[in-house]
């Protein structure tokens, strides 16, 4: 029973983590309340590998 109230707690965790990424960073906001999690998250979008116009199109094309 323990484990599945933590698993259930870990996987909300980690899905309020990815709504605050697609709400803010990701559209180059900062994180209201939080800019320390707003930072830790900034840099995760500009590590995060980028598919360029160029190379999609080259992808399309094999």
């Amino acid at each position: 029973m323990l484990f599945v109230v933590l698993a259930i707690l870990l996987s909300l965790a980690i899905s309020g983590v990815v709504v605050l990424y697609v709400a803010y960073p990701h559209r180059g906001e900062a994180v209201p309340y939080a800019p320390w999690l707003g930072d830790a998250l900034g840099k995760a979008v500009d590590a995060a590998p980028v598919i360029a116009d160029d190379e999609r199109d080259l992808l399309r094309m094999q």
